[in-house]
C-alpha cells in the first residue's frame, strides 16, 4: 500500500479505482522506486502497485475534510523536520524525529521502511506490536471501561469486542501532542486534541488478508469524521525488525548543530 496516496488528487473526483491506464502508470512508478533510488532500493519497502485511489475512503472524494479554525490553529505550532524550517531546540521537532512515538494512527499506515505489523491474540486481549518504533498495544476484549480522563498517551487507550467476526476497537484519551509527518502521507492525527476518538475494524476478507477500516472523530479539529481504508496481508516469510532508533538518531543532532553553527 506504500504506493496508495493517503488523499486522493482532486482530478480522480469520487472514483475508488484506477482505470487500466492509470494502474499501468502507477506500476511504471512502483518499479522505479525498487530499482532506481539507492534510498527505497537499498533498505525501502516500495510493495506492489495497487488500484486503490487513495486510502481516505470517507468523504467519497477520498479527501480530509475541512479543519475547525481550532483544528487550523493547533496545525500550526506542529512541526516536522519533514518541514524547511529553523529548529530552535529539541522540542522543536516531532515525536518520531525524537524516537518517541509516530502516534495512533501513523505507526501503522505504510512508510518507507519498517513497515512490518504482528497480530498477536490471547484469551481476552489483542497485541498488536509495530517494527518502527516497536511500539505495543495491548487491547482488553473483557468489556473494562476506558482509564480515567485525566490518564492520557500518545497512542491512546484502546478497548476492543468482537462484532461477528470483526475485531472493533475504540481508542480514546489521547494527550493531543502527537505531530508526526508519515513520509508521504502526512499525520491523519496532525492536529488533532485529546477529544480524538478513533473506532478501528479488523475484518477478515480471505486467506491471510484483514480489511482495516479506522474512523476518526474529533469535532474540535475537522468538521465531520472521516473513515480510511486498506488491506493487511499476512507474509510469513516477513519478520518484524530491531528498531534502534535511539542509538543511531545523529540526524536530531545533525540539525540542531547546523542551526546553531549558521546562527554563530
Amino acid at each position: 500500500m506504500t504506493g496508495v496516496p493517503f488523499e486522493r488528487p482532486e482530478s480522480l473526483g469520487d472514483r475508488s479505482e484506477l482505470t487500466d491506464e492509470e494502474f499501468s502508470r502507477r506500476e511504471k512508478a512502483v518499479e522505479v522506486q525498487r530499482t532506481g533510488s539507492f534510498v527505497i532500493g537499498a533498505w525501502g519497502e516500495p510493495g506492489r502497485a495497487q488500484r486503490q485511489t487513495s486510502l481516505i475512503v470517507e468523504p467519497r472524494n477520498g479527501r480530509l475534510p475541512p479543519m475547525t479554525p481550532e483544528g487550523e490553529r493547533r496545525s500550526r505550532f506542529l512541526r516536522s523536520s519533514w518541514q524547511d524550517i529553523w529548529f530552535d531546540s529539541v522540542s522543536d521537532l516531532d515525536t518520531w524525529d525524537r524516537c518517541i512515538t509516530r502516534g495512533l494512527l501513523p505507526s501503522m499506515l505504510p512508510a518507507q521502511y519498517s513497515n512490518g505489523i504482528q497480530i498477536h491474540q490471547s484469551p481476552g486481549y489483542v497485541v498488536i506490536r509495530n517494527e518502527m518504533i516497536h511500539e505495543n498495544r495491548i487491547i482488553p476484549l473483557d468489556g473494562r471501561p476506558h482509564v480515567g480522563a485525566r490518564i492520557t498517551s500518545y497512542m491512546g487507550d484502546s478497548r476492543g469486542h468482537w462484532e461477528g467476526t470483526t475485531l472493533v476497537v475504540e481508542t480514546t484519551n489521547f494527550n493531543g501532542k502527537n505531530a508526526a509527518d508519515v513520509a508521504g502521507y502526512g499525520s491523519p492525527d496532525r492536529g488533532a486534541t485529546p477529544n480524538l476518538r478513533i473506532t478501528e475494524r479488523f475484518k477478515p476478507v480471505g486467506p491471510g488478508a484483514i480489511e482495516w477500516s479506522v474512523t476518526l472523530d474529533d469535532a474540535t479539529t475537522w468538521a465531520r469524521p472521516w473513515t480510511f481504508a486498506m488491506k493487511l496481508t499476512r507474509d510469513e516469510g516477513q519478520g518484524v525488525f530491531e528498531y534502534a532508533c535511539h542509538e543511531g538518531n545523529y540526524g536530531l543532532t545533525g540539525i540542531l548543530s547546523a542551526a546553531r553553527a549558521e546562527e554563530k
